[in-house]
């Protein structure tokens, strides 16, 4: 019986250890930009001549924004400002914001199926 028991133990052990973690990261920025996570995605958030861009990818692919809006704020120290994200070819675009270094940032996204999703930034 205690046989038995111990090997129940053990096998519930190696069980433990052999398990893998996949942590859905932010990866690396693969357009000079900041990138963070949110729902399994990754964002990430680049300076534009005019305002800012958003490129998303799903576990490492390029996504399509197709169907994502809202709006990006901006606190550059006391200053705020927003904008809001469109979709516009393979990313979402801010117009009027600027992105100093330092800068907080907070993507405030719905899906088309009116699922909220929020994603912060800090500037580099």
């Amino acid at each position: 019986m205690m046989k038995n028991l111990l090997a129940v133990v053990m096998l519930g052990l190696s069980a433990l250890c052999f398990t893998t973690a996949h942590a859905h990261g932010g990866g690396q920025a693969k357009h000079g930009g900041v990138v963070a996570t949110a729902s399994d995605l990754s964002f990430e958030l680049v300076a534009a001549p005019d305002g800012a861009v958003i490129y998303v990818e799903d576990h490492g692919k390029p996504m399509a924004p197709t169907g994502l809006k809202g709006k990006l704020t901006v606190l550059n120290g006391a200053e705020k400002s927003e904008a809001d994200l469109v979709v516009a070819g393979d990313k979402l675009e801010a117009k009027g914001v600027k992105l100093a270094k330092g800068a907080k940032v907070v993507a405030a996204l719905t899906t088309s199926a009116a699922k909220a999703i929020t994603v912060r930034f800090t500037v580099k």
